[in-house]
This record gives structure tokens, sequence and C-alpha cells, in this order.
């Protein structure tokens, strides 16, 4: 049978090569993140959160490469997929940046699953659940570290973003790929 998605998804997927820059870089950031919440005040935490997380992609970039992943110049019509999806998670900055003036605490559990929305296309982008659970899972722990640790918000988030990004990168390295 021939599956004009099955194709474009295995062409994705040959330039995307395991597509695990991006979230080895998040789990860098993230766990810098938690560190800074340990030991810095709260307020001056969240700032490292807010400025830091700007930093996942430009280190990704650094890793893609040594791992033979395409992530800027990659031609697969659902790389531009992706790269919408990224948008649409960036269009988010205007109520990160609105909290941020408004009520700094909240920053952590806006960023903390705002910054992972995009997971969901990318799961159907390769064909695995593994977007749609980090997501969700993500949703799920950050929103209950943000609730159940108020005095230590920023580490108990981003040591909940770590623990989803740990099972992503589980699931895509040792992912069956097509083709």
């Amino acid at each position: 049978m021939n599956d004009p998605l099955a194709a474009l998804r295995q062409e994705y997927d040959r330039h995307a090569g395991r597509s695990i820059a991006l979230p080895i870089a998040g789990a860098i950031v993230w766990t810098v993140v938690a560190i800074a919440g340990a030991v810095l005040e709260p307020r001056l935490a969240t700032f490292v959160l807010l400025f830091g997380t700007g930093l996942a992609f430009p280190v990704a970039l650094a890793l893609a490469r040594p791992l033979g992943e395409r992530l800027i110049d990659n031609p697969s019509p659902l790389a531009g997929l992706m790269g919408r999806s990224v948008v649409m998670v960036n269009l988010l900055w205007a109520v990160h940046l609105t909290l941020a003036v408004q009520d700094w605490a909240y920053l952590p559990l806006t960023l903390g699953i705002g910054l992972g929305l995009h997971w969901v296309v990318f799961g159907w982008v390769i064909g695995h659940p593994v977007g749609l659970v980090h997501a969700a899972l993500r949703t799920v722990l950050v929103t209950a570290a943000w609730w159940v640790f108020p005095d230590a918000r920023v580490s108990a988030v981003a040591a909940a973003v770590v623990l989803t990004y740990g099972y992503a990168l589980a699931v895509l390295a040792s992912r069956q790929r097509p083709g």
C-alpha cells in the first residue's frame, strides 16, 4: 500500500535522526534551573528560569550536528509543521512576560507547561505516542509540583520537566524508526 503520510514521516525521520538534541538540551537547561531554584531566592531563580529557557534551542543546535540531526534545515514538509508548532508555543511568551510583571510566581507553571505543548505535534509527526505522553505527563507533573511545593516551585517544576525529558529521551533513543 502506498501511504503518503508514512512516506513523509520516513523522510522527516531520515533527516531528523533520533530527535534527541532538543530534549537533551531541554534537560540540561531545566537541570540548571532546578539547581538555581535550590540555591537562589525564588524571584531570582524565576528570572534564571525566564532567561535560561531561551538557551535550550542554541544548546540543541550545538548538539544536533554531532548527533547527526538536522534541526533547522530538514527539507521535509513535516519539519515545516514542527516549526509552526514551535511558533505557536512561542506566542505564549505574551502570557509569560505579562506574568513576569504581574505575578512572577506563576512563571514556573506557565513555562513548564507552555514550552512543552509542541510535543503533541512532534509525536504525531513521528507517528509515535511519545509526544502526547510527554506533554500530558509534563502538564500533570508540573501542575502537581507547582501546587505541592509552593516554597520551592522553581526547583520542583524544573525537576518535573527534567523527569519528562528523561522519559522522552529513553523512548526516542530506543524507538524503532520507519524505513
